[in-house]
């Protein structure tokens, strides 16, 4: 009924509108144009306006230069990050430069050219030299970006072998992630979702020897300054594996191993103390404590103090909380590295712990003796008696 209503009220407003522009046509004065071809004063005022606008436009874009280029990521974290960078503001420069130019011009014409009684326009049919010059610079500049994208995407993709790199899986699943660590054979073992089951959550193959000291953990620790090979597998659905921080991304699709590599260069407690992130942690927790002041005076809770670190994010909408896939990545020194993987159990062993844990009978209430073993068994016979006539009952009352 109420959408009835609505939909009443928009076409009597409709009709309104109708009846008052009527009102305007007969209120002129009987000489005034009614023409519905645009005359000289009308081809001046929309001149006007073109030029107005592109100015406006030039004035919007400096603004959102300069107020919101502070949310660029800060220094890249990894070794190809530089020349990522790089590319893309070359590519937002020359686009910038084009567009300044050819929006510029568009504009003027329009007011320079506007249309005039007195005024014919020229009859151009075509010119083989102007149609070659704006042929051939679009195809060298867009040449020559392609081609230096290819080399930055060729360091990112194909991984030294030489270089002796770390190779880590990342497991994806909803929703969440798991990094499997090759362990000292620098191996990963087989695994297929087939295989999973119980405390075997990536689905690795138990007779593969390679997946015996493989680690499988929860945080990302990297070491700076090596070299990482990731390997990516998906358990449901499509993923999307990103790293800002450290320029890189790679969908995680199911049924295939995808990968990409690079080599961390700044640790995390580097980028804690960059001039950017101080003033970002700086800035963020100034809102959440004017936000905590609110939440106070409501008796709710507070918000926690932020502190920076590198994350692993999904950047594929996979389901209803997307939002919160992430895991956390630290970046340190190969020492504190090597300490922290020497702490974490390998995949062998969780599953020998997992096995005898099976096998270790549990314990029995009371002293054991056979005759309460028969009391308990008398118990739990009188309980099944009692479900099953509940069961009856409750099969009754269906149908």
């Amino acid at each position: 009924m109420t959408v009835f209503l609505v939909i009443i009220v928009l076409a009597l407003l409709a009709v309104t509108g109708w009846q008052i522009s009527k009102i305007f046509q007969l209120s002129k004065r009987p000489d005034a144009d009614t023409s519905q071809v645009a005359n000289d004063k009308d081809n001046h005022l929309h001149g006007i306006l073109m030029l107005a606008f592109v100015i406006f436009l030039y004035v919007i874009t400096v603004y959102c230069f300069w107020e919101y280029g502070r949310f660029y990521l800060p220094e890249a974290a990894s070794e190809h990050g530089g020349e990522y960078d790089t590319l893309m503001f070359i590519s937002i420069g020359l686009i910038m430069f084009v567009q300044i130019i050819t929006q510029g011009l568009l504009h003027y014409f329009a007011y320079k050219y506007k249309g005039k009684k007195t005024q014919k326009a020229l009859f151009y049919a075509d010119n083989d030299k102007l149609e070659f010059i704006w042929t051939i610079i679009p195809v060298i500049t867009l040449a020559g970006l392609i081609i230096y994208g290819l080399f930055t995407w060729s360091d990112i993709m194909n991984v030294n072998e030489d270089e002796d790199p770390m190779v880590i899986e990342l497991y994806a699943y909803q929703f969440d992630w798991r990094a499997r660590y090759s362990g000292e054979d620098n191996t990963l073992g087989k695994a297929n979702v087939r295989f999973i089951e119980g405390v075997n959550q990536l689905g690795v193959d138990e007779s593969d020897s390679y997946g015996k000291d493989d680690k499988i953990v929860t945080e990302l620790h990297l070491p700076v300054g090596q070299p990482v090979l990731f390997k990516f597998r998906s358990q449901d659905v499509l993923h999307s594996a990103y790293f800002p921080f450290f320029r890189a991304q790679m969908n995680v699709v199911p049924g295939m191993i995808t990968q990409f590599g690079f080599t961390p260069t700044i640790t995390t407690e580097e980028m804690r103390e960059s001039e950017y992130m101080v003033d970002k942690v700086k800035s963020v927790n100034e809102e959440r404590n004017e936000k905590n002041e609110e939440l106070r005076a409501q008796g709710e809770p507070t918000l926690d103090s932020y502190e920076f670190d590198y994350f692993l994010l999904c950047n594929k909408i996979c389901g209803q909380a997307h939002y919160n896939m992430q895991m956390k990545i630290i970046v340190e020194s190969e020492e504190d590295f090597n300490a922290w993987l020497e702490e974490q159990p390998t995949f062998g062993s969780t599953m020998e712990e997992s096995s005898e844990n099976v096998d270790r009978p549990e314990d029995t209430a009371g002293d054991g003796t056979p005759e309460n073993m028969e009391g308990n068994d008398d118990a739990e016979g009188e309980n099944e008696t009692e479900n099953s006539s509940q069961e009856v009952d409750a099969v009754a009352v269906v149908e």
